[in-house]
C-alpha cells in the first residue's frame, strides 16, 4: 500500500509537469475548453498532492521551484501586459518618464525612443498604449532590471522579469513559512499559494507582479507580529509601491497598536486604573501615528523621482479608469449594473464607480472599529475579507487580483478564496470571442460558486464559536 502511494505521488507529479509544460508552450488564450481541461486537471493534481502525507515540506518547496521554471522561457499566453512593463523599463533607461508619455503618441509621430518600439505597441494593444503608466516606483524597478539586462531583446526581458517573479515567490514561501511557525499554524498551509495553479500561471506564467507586492506585505506582516513596527511599515510602504491595493489595509491595523476597548473599560473604573488607561492609549496613539507617518512618507519618497504636476494628473487619470470605464469579470457591479439599464435605459458605471468605493471605506471603518482584530489571525482574517468586499463590489476583477486574498487566506480559517482561484478561469470565456465578449452565464456560474461556499465556511464557523462557547 505504502509503494502504491509513492507511486501515485510520483505520478501525478509527472502528471503535473506534462500540463504546465502543454499549457506553457502549446496552448492559444482563445482555446477555451482546452484551458479549461488543462485548468481542472492541475487543480485536481494539486489537490491530492497538498493532501498527500507521503510527500515532505522539502519535496513540496522542489515542486514549488520545478513547476515554476518549467515557464521561464515560455511566452506569457493569457496576458499581453508584460509588453507594458518592457516598454516602461526601456523608457527609464532611456531617461524619459513612462508616466508623462502614451506609447501611441509615439508610434503616431514616428518616434522610435527605445529598442523593439513597433514590436512592443503591437503586443500591448492600442488599449494599453492610449492610457498612461499606472505601474508604482518598485514595480518600475523591476521593468528597470529587465531593461537592464535585455535592452534589445523581448524574450530577454520576459526572462529576467520571471526570474524575479519567482524570487518573489521564493521569497513569500520563506516568510509565510515563519509566520505560520509564529502562529502555531500548519506550516503546509502556505501552499495552498506556493503550489497553487493559479499562481504558477497567472503570476510565473503570465508575469503579474501580485509577488513581488505580496512579498514586501508577508514580511511586513511578519515584522509586526515580531513588534518590530518601523520596519514593517517600510515594508509595507514597499508592497503599496509595487501594488497600490495594500492602501486599502491602512485603517486596519488600527486596533493592533490601540485596544480601545480595553481603554474605555479602564475608563470606567478607578482613578488609578484611568490613568493607566490613558498611559496605554498614549503609548498606542502615538505608535499608530508613527507608522502611518512613517508608512505614507516611504511611498512619497519612492514616488519623488518621477514627481512633476502632470505626473500627479496623469496617474490619477490612469487609475480613475478603473472606476469611471474599464468593465471586467464583476459580481454585484454587473446587478447594479443591470438595474441601470432597466431604470435609466443606459450603462451607469460613472456613477456606480464612485458609489462603490466608497461603500469599501464605510465596510473598512465597521471591521475597523466594530469587530476584534487585536491578534495577527484577526487582523489578516480582516484584511482578507476588507478586500474581498472591495473586489466584491468593483467594476473590473481580473484573475491576478486573486493572488492577494489567496495568501492571506492561509492565516486564516477560511478556504474561499482557493474556490475562487479554481472557478475565476470562466472569465477567460470572453477571449474566446471575436471580437473580445463576455458570457455573463459564465461569469454567473464562477460567482454561485464562489458566494455558494463562502456562505458554507461562514456558516460553518459561525456554528465552531457556537459549540465553543
Amino acid at each position: 500500500m505504502l509503494s502504491f502511494t509513492k507511486y501515485k505521488d510520483v505520478f501525478l507529479i509527472l502528471i503535473s509537469t506534462l500540463l504546465y509544460v502543454t499549457f506553457a508552450y502549446y496552448l492559444e488564450r482563445t482555446e477555451f475548453y482546452k484551458l479549461l481541461f488543462l485548468w481542472f486537471s492541475l487543480f485536481t493534481c494539486f489537490f491530492f498532492l497538498i493532501k498527500s502525507k507521503s510527500i515532505n515540506t522539502s519535496t513540496l518547496i522542489g515542486l514549488v521551484i520545478l513547476f515554476r521554471l518549467i515557464f521561464l522561457f515560455a511566452i506569457p499566453n493569457l496576458s499581453q501586459d508584460f509588453y507594458r512593463f518592457i516598454w516602461d523599463g526601456r523608457m527609464i533607461l532611456e531617461g524619459l518618464n513612462p508616466y508623462l508619455s502614451l506609447p501611441e503618441t509615439y508610434i503616431k509621430q514616428g518616434i522610435h525612443p527605445i529598442a523593439e518600439t513597433s514590436n512592443l505597441y503591437a503586443g500591448m494593444g492600442e488599449m494599453n498604449g492610449s492610457h498612461y503608466t499606472n505601474y508604482p516606483p518598485i514595480n518600475q524597478l523591476c521593468f528597470i532590471i529587465a531593461a537592464l539586462f535585455a535592452s534589445k531583446s523581448i524574450f530577454g526581458s520576459i526572462v529576467v522579469l520571471r526570474l524575479i517573479i519567482i524570487l518573489a515567490d521564493i521569497g513569500i514561501l520563506y516568510f509565510g513559512k515563519k509566520l505560520l511557525e509564529r502562529l502555531n499554524l500548519p506550516i503546509k498551509n502556505i501552499f495552498w499559494y506556493a503550489l497553487n495553479p493559479f499562481i504558477i500561471i497567472e503570476m510565473t506564467g503570465n508575469l503579474h507582479f501580485e509577488p513581488v507586492m505580496l512579498f514586501f506585505l508577508i514580511w511586513s506582516l511578519y515584522k509586526l507580529h515580531q513588534q518590530k513596527w518601523v520596519w514593517a511599515a517600510i515594508l509595507l510602504a514597499c508592497s503599496v509601491s509595487v501594488k497600490l491595493i495594500p492602501l486599502l489595509f491602512l485603517s486596519l491595523f488600527f486596533q493592533w497598536f490601540v485596544d480601545y476597548k480595553r481603554i474605555l473599560d479602564n475608563l470606567k473604573n478607578s482613578t488609578v486604573q484611568r490613568k493607566l488607561g490613558w498611559i496605554a492609549a498614549f503609548a498606542g496613539i502615538k505608535k499608530i501615528i508613527g507608522f502611518y507617518t512613517i508608512t505614507l512618507a516611504t511611498i512619497i519618497i519612492l514616488f519623488l523621482p518621477f514627481y512633476s504636476s502632470e505626473f500627479v494628473n496623469n496617474y490619477a487619470n490612469s487609475v480613475g479608469l478603473w472606476f469611471r470605464n474599464f468593465e471586467f469579470n464583476a459580481s454585484f457591479y454587473y446587478i447594479f449594473r443591470e438595474i441601470g439599464y432597466q431604470f435609466r435605459g443606459y450603462n451607469e458605471i460613472a456613477i456606480i464607480g464612485k458609489i462603490t468605493p466608497i461603500l469599501t471605506i464605510l465596510f473598512l471603518i465597521v471591521i475597523t472599529f466594530f469587530r476584534q482584530n487585536k491578534s495577527m489571525i484577526q487582523l489578516i482574517t480582516a484584511l482578507l475579507f476588507g478586500l474581498c468586499f472591495y473586489y466584491f463590489t468593483a467594476t473590473t476583477v481580473h484573475p491576478w487580483y486573486l493572488a492577494t486574498p489567496l495568501v492571506l487566506s492561509v492565516f486564516t480559517k477560511y478556504r474561499f478564496p482557493v474556490i475562487w482561484t479554481i472557478v475565476i478561469i470562466f472569465s477567460y470565456q470572453a477571449y474566446a470571442n471575436t471580437p473580445w465578449k463576455e458570457n455573463l452565464w459564465f461569469v454567473g456560474i464562477e460567482y454561485v460558486i464562489l458566494y455558494g461556499f463562502l456562505i458554507f465556511e461562514l456558516l460553518k464557523n459561525r456554528q465552531y464559536y457556537k459549540i465553543v462557547k
